[in-house]
């Protein structure tokens, strides 16, 4: 019979993939659990507060009139497919969860060129009504870039969430910031 110095030393290989694999899966599990990935599929609001430099726009949008009736995800994500919807949230969050964990978030978020299509896309396609019927316009992003069109938030500065939200507007929002994932017993550890 092989001693296991033996065995290790046929395996080598073997155990280092192993031990590999391990790391990796380890990892991945932690970094899902950390950062609630799970909730990202819901259309849940208080999901943006996972990160807390959200707080003071979903304090803003929940006093705004668009709180009873839309959440994130109605103005922020295509509503086309669901493809697209899954695509654009995956490619939008991972751009986030980037930025928040570097450090590098400014102080006045603003959305990104490809959202800012997706939001006046949604502005029209839920006031369609008021935009075709009444006001008969036919926008769009494109048109706001080139100059020959305002976006929706260029005359609606307050809606949905005004336009002195930043990190500093509102320190003290009350809004459901999610527990610590960490466990009490490392917390206490790294006391």
């Amino acid at each position: 019979m092989k001693s296991f110095g033996e065995i290790y030393k046929q395996y080598k290989w073997l155990w280092c993939i192993c031990a590999l694999s391990g790391l990796v899966v380890g990892l991945g599990a932690y970094t899902i659990y950390i950062s609630r990935a799970w909730s990202y599929v819901s259309d849940n609001p208080a999901v943006c507060v996972n990160c807390h430099v959200m707080g003071s726009y979903y304090q803003a949008w929940g006093k705004s009139s668009h709180a009873a009736w839309t959440t994130c995800n109605d103005c922020h994500v295509p509503q086309d497919n669901v493809v697209n919807q899954y695509a654009f949230k995956a490619i939008d969050g991972l751009y986030h969860a980037a930025v928040f964990t570097i450090g590098a978030e400014p102080q006045v978020i603003r959305a990104r060129e490809a959202s800012s299509a997706v939001i006046m896309d949604n502005c029209i396609r839920c006031h369609s009504p008021l935009t075709t019927e009444f006001v008969k316009m036919d926008v769009d992003y494109k048109q706001a870039l080139k100059g020959e069109a305002k976006a929706c938030w260029d005359c609606h500065t307050q809606i949905p969430h005004t336009n002195i939200s930043n990190l500093a507007s509102a320190p003290g929002a009350i809004v459901p910031f999610p527990a610590s994932p960490v466990p009490d017993w490392l917390n206490n550890m790294l006391k």
